[in-house]
């Protein structure tokens, strides 16, 4: 890795601590007209900023203490598709007020038979004069009562393939016919959504890219789900960080119990690992290169890295970490805090109750794995046991004549 931050007197800190001087508690709509939410966007939503600038604006807005607008879907995933395909009226319509946190987004992918293998979604739109009339039920959908628009894959041709005939809309949440029902966690949270949609009636001025191609922008999608340059949390990048509770063990005097003990220095060398990996990643980037298997590996380890710090913070803090929550509603607050906010127990407890979910949501570990190894190490698919079967009857027949 040839990875190294600008030093101080780097004029592109400058430009961004002199903006800072001027702004010293910029409201969201001023970091995005700024570029600062999303620098690696072209102008005028970004710098166009490659990846070493990206990580010098966020150390300076990390030092004055200003946090970007939350809104990771919007953000993250539609955001970069409707630059990749969106028309210059939806573009114009929709980035500012997406960035600047304005407008929460959700995403209408997954579906009760679709989850997985999201190209075997049921969804139907059909196409009634200038609008599509849309029916379905969507399901596991984050911030879906929160959200102004939501990004919708729909099957548009029924009779194409599977992976084609579909197409990628954009959804008003207030529509008529769309109905969000909660689904409470054992957190005892509400973060995630079904979304049951009759007779949904959306423009079609509110189609992305070309009618029946919208699977290629759904990859587009996936792909631009959005990796922090700056590090983060142990819960999808949110939330508190193996660091994090370093300092809290280091405050309290450290522990005794060698078992605990050899638990955080295990935690420490996955934490170190998955640093590593980053700045690979970066490196990669900064080069021009792709960044390989890098960004599939470090998906499994960072899963199983959160549910191995919340596990440990548990037993830490014993059984005030299991009853300090209580009926609190955190779903905003651990997602938000930082710094002295991890020493209340009620963190931990949600993050090891949450933690459960990350080795499923966003594509499973085992799904990852297989990726891994049919795509990164060339390794036959999935048998097919049916076929393995019948082969095998077959053989056992013809042993017989």
């Amino acid at each position: 890795m040839d990875f190294e931050l600008p030093a101080e007197d780097d004029p592109r800190r400058s430009a961004v601590r002199a903006w800072l001087a001027e702004h010293p508690a910029p409201t969201g709509r001023e970091l995005a007209e700024a570029g600062y939410v999303a620098p690696h966007w072209p102008a005028p939503w970004g710098l166009g900023a490659d990846p070493i600038h990206q990580l010098v604006i966020d150390d300076e807005l990390r030092r004055a203490g200003v946090r970007r607008p939350q809104n990771m879907i919007g953000i993250g995933w539609a955001g970069p598709t409707i630059l990749h395909a969106g028309s210059d009226a939806q573009k114009d319509r929709y980035l500012f007020p997406l960035l600047a946190g304005e407008e929460i987004w959700c995403q209408l992918f997954s579906e009760p038979g679709a989850g997985s293998d999201l190209a075997n979604l049921a969804t139907r739109a059909v196409r009634d004069g200038d609008v599509y009339v849309v029916n379905g039920q969507k399901i596991w959908t984050s911030l879906a009562q929160y959200a102004s628009h939501g990004i919708l894959l729909a099957r548009t041709d029924p009779d194409a393939p599977k992976h084609q005939g579909v197409s990628y809309f954009i959804c008003p949440m207030d529509a008529e016919g769309v109905e969000i029902r909660p689904i409470i966690e054992m957190t005892g949270g509400h973060t995630f959504n079904e979304v049951f949609l009759t007779d949904v009636r959306i423009p079609a001025e509110n189609l992305v890219g070309e009618e029946h191609r919208g699977w290629s922008l759904a990859k587009v999608t996936l792909g631009n789900e959005r990796v922090s340059l700056s590090g983060g949390g142990a819960l999808w990048g949110n939330g508190p960080s193996a660091s994090d509770l370093f300092d809290l063990v280091r405050g309290a005097g450290g522990v005794t119990d060698p078992h605990h003990r050899q638990r955080l220095a295990q935690l420490w060398i996955e934490a170190e690992i998955l640093r590593l990996i980053r700045l690979r990643t970066v490196t990669a980037a900064v080069r021009g290169e792709q960044p390989g298997a890098e960004a599939s590996v470090r998906k499994i380890l960072a899963d199983e890295h959160g549910q191995h710090l919340m596990t440990l913070a548990r037993d830490l803090t014993g059984t005030a970490g299991l009853l300090a929550a209580g009926d609190a509603d955190l779903d905003d607050s651990v997602l938000q805090a930082d710094g002295a906010a991890w020493a209340d127990p009620a963190f931990w407890y949600y993050g090891f109750l949450f933690s459960q979910a990350l080795t499923i949501g966003g594509g499973t570990g085992d799904v990852q794995r297989n990726i891994i190894a049919e795509r990164v190490l060339g390794l036959p698919h999935d048998i097919d046991v049916e076929a393995g079967l019948a082969w095998s009857e077959a053989r056992h027949l013809a042993a017989a004549r």
